[in-house]
């Protein structure tokens, strides 16, 4: 009986590991037109970012909170580069990721500028 058991949860997991052969991807499929899509539209993502952070009224708030206004507000950028991911047939939790690292990497950067920037504004330093 023993022996049927294994057998009959070998035979699944075989089958399980057929499923998730299906679902590989393989990043080499990406042509060179959705690379540069989806570069064009990091660029994109990145300048709102920039452009956002540089208007007065981010300025007077908060380092924290502004980053959290900023990158709400470059959101729908994020959407864009998703679609590229999709249509170029990528399994969502690929494009998924790829966002989460960017838009994680995006924000640790541009809260460090606004505490810097906020640190100089308390320190008197000259052009802030």
């Amino acid at each position: 009986m023993k022996y049927r058991l294994i057998v009959a949860l070998m035979m699944i997991t075989g089958l399980a590991c057929a499923e998730e052969a299906k679902e590989e991807w393989n990043e080499t499929t990406l042509k060179d037109e959705t690379i540069q899509k989806i570069q064009q539209a990091q660029y994109t993502y990145k300048k709102c970012v920039v452009d956002t952070m540089q208007k007065p009224e981010f300025a007077k708030m908060e380092s924290r909170n502004a980053t959290d206004v900023i990158i709400k507000s470059c959101e729908p950028t994020l959407a864009e580069i998703r679609k590229v991911y999709t249509d170029a047939e990528v399994p969502g939790a690929v494009a998924d990721r790829h966002l989460k690292k960017m838009r994680i990497q995006v924000t640790r950067n541009l809260l460090q500028e606004l505490m810097y920037a906020e640190a100089a504004k308390k320190a008197g330093m000259p052009g802030n």
